[in-house]
């Protein structure tokens, strides 16, 4: 089983990667781009089948470590 985590910065949270890539798209004559905000997606291959304790324990990874929740969002697809 694998877990799909997709970490990003909350709405309103200056994202200067997304900022300097908007900017060069713009740059590249790419037209009608609103906005670009940049985040991370991080892969892990869990050794279970049960699909609802995966949730549960890659939640607890996103608390723990692998999302700043004070300035981060993530969400979490188990396939």
């Amino acid at each position: 089983m694998k877990a799909i985590v997709n970490v990003y910065l909350k709405e309103g949270v200056l994202d200067p990667q997304g900022k300097a890539a908007h900017h060069a798209l713009e740059s590249m004559n790419f037209k009608g781009i609103e906005d670009v905000r940049i985040g991370k997606q991080i892969v892990i291959k869990l050794d279970t089948d049960n699909k609802e304790e995966a949730k549960k324990e890659v939640k607890e990874m996103c608390e723990t470590l692998l999302a700043n929740t004070v300035i981060e969002d993530y969400t979490i697809e188990i396939v």
